[in-house]
């Protein structure tokens, strides 16, 4: 069943290659959504896909490319708009 989440993460994450890095892992857990930097210095997605991806997705998320330093992720339950793919914004 599919499922859409919110996740907003802070720390290192901006300047580091996450969106872009977010679009290569969401491609290869078949989530889509979107991802955009924020102005006070947060990533904002928008991820939906299959539980068990979308699981795969978040944990990957906690850790980011190589340069990042995610201290907090917080995820919230949205609902399910059928995004066509995954980008930037």
């Amino acid at each position: 069943m599919k499922q859409a989440l919110a996740i907003t993460l802070s720390g290192r994450v901006q300047n580091v290659g996450f969106r872009f890095a977010t679009v290569q892992k969401a491609q290869e857990f078949d989530i889509k959504g979107f991802v955009k930097n924020k102005s006070d210095g947060t990533v904002y997605i928008e991820a939906e896909g299959e539980a068990e991806n979308l699981n795969r997705f978040i944990e990957w998320c906690k850790e980011g490319p190589p340069a990042a330093n995610v201290q907090n992720t917080e995820n919230q339950e949205i609902p399910v708009q059928d995004f066509p793919g995954f980008n930037v914004k």
